[in-house]
């Protein structure tokens, strides 16, 4: 099987049998810190419970499990929106690090959003520049509405060069931690064959860079992965994006995080849905030490940033790999 074949097959149209392989399948599409792909689902009758795996988690870029818990709402949300799909309302509950989802018989409902799951992708590049109008921004905006999770959306170029500083200083600390570079690059997947062989992780051609043989990748990117090189490629990225949205949960714990996946997801959808391009730039929220100051930046008082995204119009990317159902489902 070639990278584009497996890539395709993963995002294949929602089928309504076998259900649960089915919900899976379409939760596994979601948004996920370095494509970790840090779940376990399990199914009993009309139940199916989305728990973390922990054997996944990223230490040195998330050492309280943030981002992962994130990604379990991510997942979740992908998971309501394609069982609405098919004819089933679902209600997630919290039940400590786990997410039960009950599944209710109701009529189908077919949604924009879910339509919009199989192409969502992280799009980890320079964006075209034009602006979005008024009734897009609304939209968006909508999209992150969710219980106790803020959503700031800011498209003034100055706040956006705000946001781009703290970008900056973030990713030049991570840079300059040998612990997350080793992280990163473990996640690293420098050509095809090493994609398709974990099914995970970050493949290099999704971020703009060409496929190499590893024992090639891994010296050139010693060489040429620059603290000032990442930097010059940030700022352009932000200076070429429509806005920025920074989602904050009211409290910064398991559930919060949890609500600010579903959040997070949904704007990915959306924007996808309006042709709209997306990605992550957690630089601020991810040095804890420099957490507190964007916090503050923004008017978040104690509050605790949780996501940063900027969006835009720009080209398609290859898509990261899933891992197929049967290897997340537990009995």
């Amino acid at each position: 099987m070639t990278y584009d074949e497996a890539a395709k097959s993963s995002r294949v149209a929602l089928q309504a049998v076998p259900r649960d392989r089915e919900l899976v399948r379409f939760a596994t599409l979601a948004a996920n810190s370095h494509n970790t792909q840090p779940w376990i689902f399990s199914a009993r009758g009309n139940e199916i419970a989305i728990a973390p795996d922990f054997a996944r988690r990223c230490p040195a870029v998330d050492p309280d499990d943030h981002h992962l818990f994130v990604s379990l709402g991510c997942a979740a949300e992908n998971l309501v929106l394609a069982a609405s799909k098919l004819g089933w309302r679902a209600d997630p509950v919290i039940d400590g690090d786990r997410i039960v989802i009950a599944l209710e018989q109701a009529p189908p409902a077919a949604s924009a959003l879910a339509a919009a799951i199989p192409a969502r992708q992280c799009t980890r590049a320079t964006f075209d520049g034009r602006q979005a109008a008024p009734e897009i921004l609304r939209q968006v905006e909508n999209a992150c509405r969710e219980p106790d999770v803020t959503a700031i959306l800011m498209t003034e170029r100055a706040a956006i060069a705000g946001v781009t500083d703290y970008v900056l200083e973030g990713n030049s600390a991570q840079m300059r931690d040998k612990a997350f570079m080793r992280e990163l690059v473990s996640w690293i997947r420098f050509n095809e064959t090493e994609a398709l062989a974990t099914m995970d992780g970050l493949f290099a051609p999704a971020s703009g860079n060409p496929s190499l043989p590893s024992w090639l990748a891994q010296p050139l990117m010693k060489l040429f992965f620059s603290e000032s090189g990442e930097n010059k490629k940030y700022r352009e990225q932000l200076a070429s994006s429509a806005g920025v949205v920074v989602l904050s949960a009211d409290r910064s714990d398991k559930s919060h995080w949890i609500a600010v996946g579903r959040a997070c997801q949904r704007f990915g959808l959306q924007a996808t849905a309006l042709g709209l391009k997306f990605s992550f730039v957690n630089q601020p929220v991810e040095v804890a030490t420099l957490r507190p100051q964007f916090a503050t930046s923004l008017g978040l008082g104690e509050r605790r940033p949780d996501i940063v995204m900027r969006f835009g119009y720009g080209p398609d990317l290859p898509k990261s790999l899933r891992r197929p159902p049967e290897l997340v489902m537990r009995s």
